[in-house]
This record gives C-alpha cells, structure tokens and sequence, in this order.
C-alpha cells in the first residue's frame, strides 16, 4: 500500500478543487482497502474524485480507492470498486453484454456507482446491480448486500444515507448477452438514435450517442474541454407535486412529478456560462458548476448557493446538490 503525504486533493477531482491531504494512503486491492480504512477509521474515502466537493482546508487523512479486477461469475461480472466505470461500460459492449450502455461516460469508479445509484439517459445501476460486498464501518464487518437491501431510490442508496458507514469493495452485476440495449426511455437519446422512445436500439450505437450527446454538454472528461471541470450535474431534478407551467417533467413511481432542473436554472435567469468569475456554470450546460481556473471550494458553495436562491425566489422549488459535499473537520 502506498503511503504519501501533503498531497493537493485538488489533482484527485474533476473539480480541480480542494486542499492538501496530510495523509493519503493507496489502497491497490480489497485486503489494503480494508485495512487502510480500520486503521484509520476517520479518513474519507476517495474514488475517481468526480461527485465530491472537498474542502480548502484539506482533510487529515484520506484513503485513495485503487483495487482492480473484473471476474465472470456465471452470468454475473463482479468487479472491483477502484475499477473505472466508463472503461467497464466499453467492456461490457464490447462483449456484447447489454444494461450498461445508457451510463457511457460517466466519470468515476465502480465503487461510487451504488452509492450515488448513477443514472442518465431513463437508466440507473440500481436495475443491473445483484449485489453490493461492503466493509461496515461501524462493526469492522465485510458484508454481502443484495439489491434490495441497497435502499436505491433516485441518485439515492443506503450507503448515501449514512455517510462515512459503508465503503464499496465490490459489486456484482447481472448484463445479459445481446445485441440491443434495453428500451430506450429518454426522448433526447430516442431522437439521436432516430428510434421511437421505447424501442430498443443496438448497444453499441447507443453507447455512441450516449457519448456524443454527452460531449455536447461537457460532460465527458476532456483535457481539452474546460467546461469539463466540474462535478457533471451539480443539481438533482426535483421531485415536486406540479411541474411549472412549460418545465419539461416525467412522472416519478414516488407519485410526484421530477422537474428539469436545468430548465429551472435557465428560467431563473442562470444562462450557459453565466457568471463572471473563477466557478461559474458551464457554457454548454447549466446543471454543470465549473472551475474556470484558479477556482475554490469557498467560490464554488458561493455560486451555488445564488443558484439556489434564485430558483426558490422564482418557483418555489428547492435544488438539492448531487455531488456529496465534505466539510473541513473540526
């Protein structure tokens, strides 16, 4: 296991952002993740740094998840958490599996996949995902969570519920053989395929477009994109009881309605790009919080804070982070 010091967090995230990390430990399998984190048992657990907001200050001690390895298991993969999520993606079409084509592009691990319950394009994890093997935190206990006891809701899991309790290890997906991908649900990805929403399309095609579209809006990392500094989507659709006269809506299972947050944002008087300093939105989309350069945390929480209010100011709705936001300890 590697063991460095006084390491800027701020070259682990997509953001950019971040302090130093007094301690940062490297765990390059599951033994060295579990024994990394009880040994430390107040150091945050860092993947792929790409739906996380860490402090300026920094944080004393951080543990760096970098295990890899995919294995079949009968019809399952089972795969490590430090394992990259987009690379798993490409695998999985390549082998002709569908179920995860929806999710191309996605930056960050495996491990984060449950957590967040990762979704795009009418698809989320939570539909392919058997089981999810995690260390308990609080009782030093490597368990085996099947689905159901996952608690997955919308960009929500029992893991997101009780932060700091949970580290993925590993997670079993079922993905069937196939040549097309499952139904598409989601209109915009319909049109790119010019297929009708809820015909299905061949996977490999999806995962295409599902990139292309992604680009569009900055979304996929990219060295040469700087509107590809951020957290992807920064804001939840919310869940309300009556979607705004003219907000593009979806019906929830919940019985409420989610709402585009972009659409909210926009209709707030928040354009692409808008602000004028070093954090502002993304010129290709206005769900993204961008680090322009030279940017903090402090700068960040700011702009997003103005974002909220503005929205509640002009409808009433209350836009909720995605990425998870850590505070400085103490």
């Amino acid at each position: 296991m590697l063991t460095r010091h006084d390491v800027p967090l701020s070259t682990l995230t997509t953001l950019r952002l971040g302090g130093p990390a007094r301690l940062l430990l490297e765990a390059g399998s599951e033994a060295d993740l579990v024994t990394a984190v009880t040994s430390h048992p107040d150091a945050l657990v860092l993947g792929g740094g790409s739906n996380v907001v860490l402090p300026d200050e920094g944080l004393p001690e951080v543990v760096l998840v970098r295990s890899s390895g995919v294995r079949e298991d009968g019809p399952d993969l089972v795969v490590e958490a430090g394992e990259d999520w987009d690379a798993l993606v490409a695998r999985t079409v390549a082998e002709g599996r569908v179920g995860l084509e929806c999710l191309s592009g996605i930056p960050g691990t495996v491990g984060a996949s449950p957590i967040q319950n990762i979704g795009a394009y009418g698809a989320e994890v939570a539909s392919v995902v058997v089981s999810v093997r995690a260390l308990d935190r609080r009782t030093q206990e490597v368990v085996e969570l099947p689905a159901q006891a996952c608690g997955f809701g919308y960009r929500h899991s029992a893991f997101k519920a009780a932060p700091g309790r949970w580290v993925v290890l590993a997670v079993r997906f079922r993905l069937p053989l196939g040549e097309v991908g499952e139904p598409v649900r989601y209109a915009e990805l319909a049109r790119a395929l010019d297929v009708p929403v809820g015909e299905r399309a061949p996977a490999e095609a999806v995962r295409e477009a599902v990139l292309r579209l992604r680009r569009g809006k900055g979304m996929v990392l990219d060295p040469d994109d700087p509107d590809s500094v951020s957290a992807g989507s920064f804001f939840t659709n919310p869940l309300v009881d009556a979607a705004p006269e003219g907000a593009p809506s979806w019906p929830d299972p919940s019985g409420l309605v989610k709402v585009s947050a972009a659409w909210l944002i926009e209709q707030s008087g928040f354009g692409k790009g808008w602000g004028d300093g070093r954090i502002g939105l993304s010129g290709k989309h206005t769900l993204a919080l961008v680090n322009r350069g030279g940017g903090t945390t402090a700068e960040l929480l700011e702009v997003a804070r103005a974002v909220v209010a503005g929205v509640e100011e002009r409808f009433g709705i209350t836009l909720r982070p995605e990425p998870v936001v850590i505070s400085a300890p103490g």
